[in-house]
Parts: structure tokens; C-alpha cells; sequence
């Protein structure tokens, strides 16, 4: 069967399902193609809820967020299984299908249990598991596919023993040890989520450094505390060899050492799907990571008409900015041209304990020759974190010295992606130090680290500026 939309979207992750609706909601003729067996794509099912609800079980269940008051030795559940783990997450993800399938239904967009693959630029053939073809033309395609873990040739993955990103959350037992190779978020959120449940955790990374895009001394922090959790961190030295014996993984660096353990995670990178896409036929190819590269304005790719969104396309690789994609390649697709988004959006790394930040990181102020000074606040100076128990989390704020306004924030603890939002807001609305000095907070929340952390910085500016130059604040500044 044969027929013709005016968007036909593949992929049905957090870009292709918000492509898809605006699509839909502009009145068009959408149809989404979806390889797996239920919507959602890896986001759903494999990606960003499933390792989300697994930390918020490991959290839940383990006490961690009360060892503050009650020592290293207190758990909710003593013994706790994969089984209590994957309950709660198999009942999320029942949720999420049905409130996004809930949503396709209401906005009228189709969606198709299949493997598609270009014919030409404009006609997609659909496969399904039972074989079955079917054709669908498009004035538009958005291509959402996503991405799926890197498994290089040398890596002996068996599904039991050996794992990716994706099969860490089909094992059936809770490993004694486990090793990590890669730190990048995927592989830094895993090993630390594991360790927050006491397995032995070791996390490899051939570069002397990771994470380098957040602020060097928040990674202080941070490696401080993976340390002090006695994480073994191997940094600077490359995988020579990956092998198993006698149900234990052995991984040999190149400087001679040795890291066995019960199980390994394979997490060092991801490549696009979209292998079976036949994208020769549509007049596109991919980087050696199967990425395509795209217009940053309006997500085009080099066929005008084919647009791509997504883990697909690189950096920043966030469900949050994927969706803003789908929702401007739609807008434009079908002559709609939105606002430009705001200048600075938010990353979050759901590790233990989290880390968010907004803005430029005190080494990019550097770069940039900006004159600035910084405030620093610590959780436990909060009367929410005495009374959470909080040993650890900090904020640090940046600000102009010439005109006082918000550079970045960068936190580190509990509810760092929660609070990281009025930074942003203030940040893009180009407020200043001045907002947060006469802001008045709930009491008591974390969210007081924001004035504590300026009056820190209100404090040096003062000193670093001659005579004590810095203006008063104004009432209503900012």
C-alpha cells in the first residue's frame, strides 16, 4: 500500500515524536515509523528514563540520600535484587508508551511498526518483522533515528558478562565488582549508580581527564567524592585486551596494569542507526560515527527536504535540546519560522550525585578575557541541607566584574538539575548579581546556595575592585 504524507518521521525518540506533533498540530499529514515494538525510541526504552529510574530506585531503595544522618551502613532494603530494580522501571516505561502513544492518537499522527529504508529521496519502504514491505512518499522526512551503543571488533560483548550501554539493563543478577570502560556521561552515570549500591566499581578512560566540558573545579568535587566512595579511576591509559575466564572479565591496559572484576560495561561512545537507512539512495552519507551533519539553524540536512534531529546529528546529544530540534525542523519544514531559542540551555549528567550546569565554565571566561569573579556555596551551609543530612553539593556562580551580570552556574549534589533552571532563566533574561542579593527565597530550600553563593561573590567584588568601586545594589535591579 501506497501513500503520501506530508511528513514522514523516522525515529520515534524524544526529537521524532516532538517533530511529529507540531507537525500534526500545523494540520499535516504525519506518519512516524518506528523500529521497535512500541514507541518511544531509545530514550524510552534503552537510554535516557530506563537509567533515570533505575538511579532513582538504586536511591530510594539503598537510603542513600539519608547515610548523612544515618551512617554508610543504612539501607532501606538490605538486600536488594535486580528484580526490585526492574519492577519499578518496567512500570515506568508502560507509562511513558502509553501517555506518548496517548498523544499521537490525539494529534492524529500514524506511526508503523517498522525497518525504513530510503528508495529514493522522496519514497521510503517500510519493512515489517514479518516481512512485509510497504511504501510511504513524503514532501518532508525527518530522519530521528538515534543512536545505538559502539561495539568495536576487539570487545568480546556475550550479553552475560561483557556488556554495552543497552544490555546493562537486561542482566539478571547484581555483580560484586564491575568495570567501566569509557567515562564519558553514559559510562560516568552507570559506574556511579553501581557504586552508590556498593559493587566495587573501577571506570577506565585512555584520556588523563573526563567530562571536560563541565567546570574544572566542580570535576574536583566530583572525582573527590567518586575517590572517597573508594571508585577506582583509571585514567590515562588505553584497553589493550578485554577477555573472560572463569566468569571473571579481565581488561589489560597498555601501561601494564590489570582490572578484573564480575562483570564489564562497554560505555566508550555510541553510533548513529542508520545502517539500514540506505541513505545513498537519498543523496546523504554519514561520518565514520554514522552522523549527519545538518544546518544549527534549521536542522536541514544537505538534501533540502530531509531533515535530521537528534542524537543523529552529534553534541549536545540531550533529549531535552533533541526535542527543540524536532519541533524547529517541523516549524520550518512547513514555512514557520520560530524565535531564535535562547542563548543558553541547561546540561545535566544524572551521575551520583548529579551534576548541572549553565553558561560558560570559569575556563571559557578565561579564554574569552573576561574580567570576573566567582561565589561558591555549600549545601551543608543551607538549613535544607542540615536538615537532608547533605555532607557534600556545592554551587558556584560566575559574574562580570564591568557589568555584574550572570556568567554561568555550575552545581554539583542533590537536585542539581532541578535547581539549575533559575540560573538559566536569569542568565538568558541577562540579569544580574543584583537579582539574586535581593531575591527573596523559600525558606528553607537549597535554592537559597543562590544567594549564598552571590553574597560570596558580591563579597570579592568588592574587594577586587579599588575602593570598593562596585555600585550599591539598586532596588528592582537585574
Amino acid at each position: 500500500m501506497q501513500k503520501r504524507y506530508d511528513l514522514v518521521v523516522i525515529g520515534s525518540g524524544p526529537s521524532g515524536r516532538r517533530g511529529a506533533v507540531q507537525a500534526a498540530k500545523l494540520g499535516k499529514s504525519v506518519l512516524v515509523v518506528e523500529k521497535g515494538r512500541r514507541v518511544g525510541g531509545v530514550s524510552v526504552h534503552t537510554g535516557t528514563i530506563p537509567s533515570k529510574t533505575i538511579r532513582e530506585t538504586v536511591l530510594n531503595l539503598s537510603g542513600w540520600r539519608e547515610r548523612g544522618f544515618y551512617g554508610r551502613s543504612y539501607r532501606v532494603k538490605q538486600d536488594i535484587s535486580v528484580g526490585d530494580l526492574m519492577g519499578r522501571l518496567h512500570k515506568t516505561l508502560e507509562h511513558e508508551v502509553e501517555v506518548l502513544e496517548h498523544q499521537f492518537h490525539r494529534n492524529g499522527v500514524q506511526w508503523a511498526h517498522g525497518t525504513a529504508r530510503f528508495i529514493d529521496p522522496h519514497a521510503i519502504e517500510i519493512v515489517g518483522e514479518d516481512g512485509e514491505c510497504r511504501r510511504a512518499e513524503a514532501d518532508f522526512v525527518l530522519l530521528a533515528c538515534g543512536t545505538r551503543p559502539f561495539r568495536p571488533d576487539y570487545v568480546p560483548f556475550d550479553g552475560r558478562d561483557v556488556l554495552d550501554g543497552d544490555e546493562i539493563l537486561d542482566i539478571t543478577q547484581l555483580p560484586r565488582s564491575l568495570t567501566v570502560i569509557g567515562a564519558g556521561v553514559i559510562g560516568v552515570e552507570y559506574a556511579t549508580i553501581f557504586s552508590a549500591l556498593d559493587v566495587a566499581v573501577t571506570l577506565v578512560e585512555p584520556r588523563q581527564s573526563f567530562l571536560d566540558f563541565i567546570d574544572k573545579e566542580l570535576m574536583e568535587e566530583f572525582v573527590h567524592e567518586l575517590r572517597d566512595r573508594n571508585v577506582g579511576l583509571r585514567l590515562g591509559a588505553a584497553v589493550k585486551e578485554i577477555s573472560v575466564a572463569n566468569g571473571r572479565t579481565q581488561c589489560r591496559l597498555d601501561n601494564g596494569r590489570c582490572v578484573v572484576s564480575d562483570m564489564l560495561l562497554f560505555a566508550a561512545g555510541r553510533v548513529g542507526a542508520v545502517d539500514r537507512l540506505n541513505l545513498e539512495a537519498a543523496g546523504l552519507s554519514a561520518d565514520h560515527r554514522g552522523r549527519l551533519t545538518v544546518d544549527s539553524r534549521t536542522m536541514q540536512t544537505g538534501q533540502p527536504h530531509i531533515y535530521a534531529t537528534g542524537d543523529v546529528i552529534g553534541f549536545p546529544s540531550l533529549a531535552s535540546t533533541s526535542m527543540e530540534q524536532g519541533r524547529l525542523a517541523a516549524l520550518h519544514a512547513f514555512g514557520h519560522e520560530p524565535p531564535p531559542p535562547p542563548e543558553f540551555f541547561p546540561y545535566g549528567i544524572y551521575s551520583v550525585p548529579e551534576i548541572s550546569v549553565v553558561g560558560m565554565s570559569e575556563e571559557e571566561v578565561q579564554r574569552r578575557g573576561i574580567a570576573y569573579e566567582t561565589g561558591i556555596a555549600r549545601f551543608r551551609e543551607t538549613s535544607r541541607g542540615h536538615i537532608m543530612g547533605l555532607e557534600s553539593g556545592m554551587m558556584k556562580m560566575l559574574f562580570s566584574i564591568k557589568t555584574r551580570r550572570l556568567l554561568g552556574v555550575h552545581i554539583i549534589g542533590e537536585g542539581a538539575t532541578e535547581l539549575i533552571h533559575i540560573g538559566q532563566a536569569v542568565l538568558n533574561l541577562k540579569g544580574t548579581i543584583d537579582y539574586f542579593i535581593q531575591n527573596t527565597f523559600n525558606y528553607p530550600t537549597l535554592a537559597e546556595a543562590y544567594k549564598i553563593a552571590s553574597l560570596d561573590a558580591w563579597n570579592k567584588l568588592q574587594a577586587t575592585v579599588a575602593g570598593g568601586g562596585i555600585p550599591a545594589p539598586v532596588a528592582g535591579a537585574g
